[in-house]
């Protein structure tokens, strides 16, 4: 399609002040499994080139992915069967193995190669590496799934330092060594506040909060913790969405300045958030936080 130039003006000029609002503050954005599973080889470029852009204009963003939909797949092809326990993968040794084959191996060079192709310098970073995420085992019966317990950005941080884009795969490990698989929305969080990051990102494949969910209409543009409880004691905010919205309150409550869910399907989306006078999705902000306005009952 092509653009007017005088179109093109306009929306330069719009991006201008958020340019200038988030220069030098850290944003991580969290690609989720789920959108990279529905992703063709052009919207991951598209993604990497975004990252890039941030990167080129002052920003300092973190990307730290999923993979869960990848790990699924590799263990049909090998022919693992898949065992849960209270709706969670049982972990074992094995699966352990998958694991990081897909994290490390696949879906983090993938990521770093497309974005340093993309012209921004970036490096892989595992959770592993300096011991960045820190974790006690969850449930003996889940196995090698792991809660974090402590985190050391300094990994993360010094990449950051360098002019890098850090790209980080979720695993961690306890004081013992062994290796963990972590949830990559708890782990997202955790690295948002470790890094005193201004905005967190959720990319997955889902456009936000919705009070109908089969209506696109009904989404709801900002939350605080308070409404989002609200809504999850009447069961708007259910099932697949609890772990996520309950990231974003945590990354919130810890000092992050806003967490957003977007859909990581819709091309640019992470710079219709960030250069937009409108953004998309749904934003979390603090109780406290009087500069973001209260929207629980309007829809973007």
């Amino acid at each position: 399609m092509k653009v007017a130039p005088a179109t093109r003006a306009s929306v330069l000029s719009e991006a201008l002040p958020h340019l200038q609002r988030f220069a030098g503050h850290v944003i991580v954005v969290k690609y989720g499994g789920n959108a990279l599973a529905e992703s063709t080889d052009d919207a991951m470029e598209v993604f990497a080139r975004d990252i890039a852009l941030l990167h080129a204009v002052g920003m300092k963003p973190v990307v730290v992915h999923g993979g869960g939909p990848q790990i699924s797949a590799l263990m049909d092809r090998l022919g693992k069967q898949a065992t849960f326990h209270n709706g969670l993968r049982v972990t074992d040794a094995e699966t352990m193995e998958i694991v990081s084959m897909v994290l490390l191996g696949t879906v983090n060079p993938m990521l770093v190669s497309t974005i340093n192709t993309a012209g921004a310098n970036a490096a892989g970073v595992s959770g592993q590496d300096m011991g960045l995420f820190q974790c006690v085992q969850r449930d003996p019966a889940l196995g090698f799934v792991g809660d974090i317990v402590g985190v050391n950005p300094a990994a993360v941080q010094g990449l950051l330092d360098d002019g890098v884009v850090p790209v980080v795969a979720t695993l961690g490990t306890d004081d013992k060594g062994q290796r963990y698989n972590i949830n990559a929305d708890t782990a997202a969080s955790a690295l948002a506040v470790a890094l005193k990051a201004t905005k967190i990102l959720f990319l997955t494949d889902i456009a936000g909060v919705m009070r109908n969910p089969s209506d696109a209409e009904s989404l709801i543009s900002t939350l605080t913790s308070r409404e989002a409880a609200e809504l999850q004691s009447a069961g708007v905010i259910s099932g697949g969405m609890i772990p996520k919205v309950e990231s974003c309150l945590h990354a919130v409550d810890g000092g992050v300045g806003a967490a957003h869910i977007l859909d990581g399907r819709v091309a640019h989306v992470t710079l219709l958030e960030l250069l937009t006078d409108a953004g998309v999705g749904t934003m979390f902000v603090s109780e406290s936080n009087g500069s973001e306005p209260s929207s629980v009952g309007g829809l973007q």
